[in-house]
């Protein structure tokens, strides 16, 4: 595990654009087609604002989402519309896997099923990953069952503490299947869920975020104000 600590918010952001374009153009210069999980929160759509277009062949990314807020297709709300709206359409993206919206004939639980259907069979080479105040990842909050789906790669989540309160969300082994996982966050609010955990001691139930690591990489990248605690 490695932990960078930034000055501020916005020279994390520019970090991570930098590092994301060249991971995806250095896997790319190895002739295979790189499998990249985003996550949403407000340093991820700071972050894909910056990411250069001309930098890799965003044509050529498959791009999954780790969790989507259950609401309808193009809603502000969802993670997929907000990565569109910051950079995916700008930079040609296209071969993006978005989680069916509620305004579909599936429930929650079908579309999770559905979404399940299309993670390859192979790592990710990437999961970008925001971790809550509550110390939570992706959809997968303290003390949810959830958190211990072994049988299923994605699930759907009812009464999430944070609105919309239905969403669909990929599990922790679904998640852990990657060469690297990142975890970007910034701010003070974020500051106690860090420190959890990063600390030697704790469980996934009370802090979420102790349950992902990579397999090659897991890589913590902080704004000073994350990292204070």
């Amino acid at each position: 595990m490695t932990v960078e600590v930034h000055s501020d918010a916005g020279s994390l952001a520019a970090d991570i654009a930098a590092r994301l374009t060249a991971r995806v153009a250095e896997i790319q210069a190895e002739g295979r087609t790189p499998k990249v999980v985003l996550t949403g929160g407000t340093i991820a759509i700071a972050a894909y604002e910056l990411i250069d277009a001309d930098g890799a062949d965003w044509s050529d990314v498959e791009l999954w989402f780790g969790d989507e807020r259950f609401v309808p297709e193009g809603h502000e709300d969802r993670n997929d519309q907000q990565a569109r709206d910051a950079f995916l359409d700008r930079v040609g993206a296209t071969r993006v896997h978005s989680v069916a919206g509620n305004d579909c004939s599936l429930s929650a639980a079908q579309a999770a099923d559905q979404y399940a259907a299309t993670l390859p069979s192979e790592p990710f080479d990437v999961v970008l990953l925001g971790v809550g105040p509550d110390g939570h990842v992706a959809s997968l909050f303290p003390g949810f069952d959830q958190l211990h789906e072994t049988a299923r790669a994605c699930v759907e989540v009812f009464d999430s503490p944070k609105p919309p309160s239905v969403r669909v969300s990929m599990t922790l082994p679904t998640l852990n299947h990657t060469e690297a996982a990142w975890f970007i966050v910034a701010g003070d609010g974020k500051a106690d869920a860090v420190a959890r955990a990063l600390a030697d001691d704790g469980t996934v139930d009370e802090t979420p975020a102790r349950g992902v690591t990579g397999r090659r990489e897991t890589l913590w990248l902080l704004d000073e104000a994350a990292a204070s605690r």
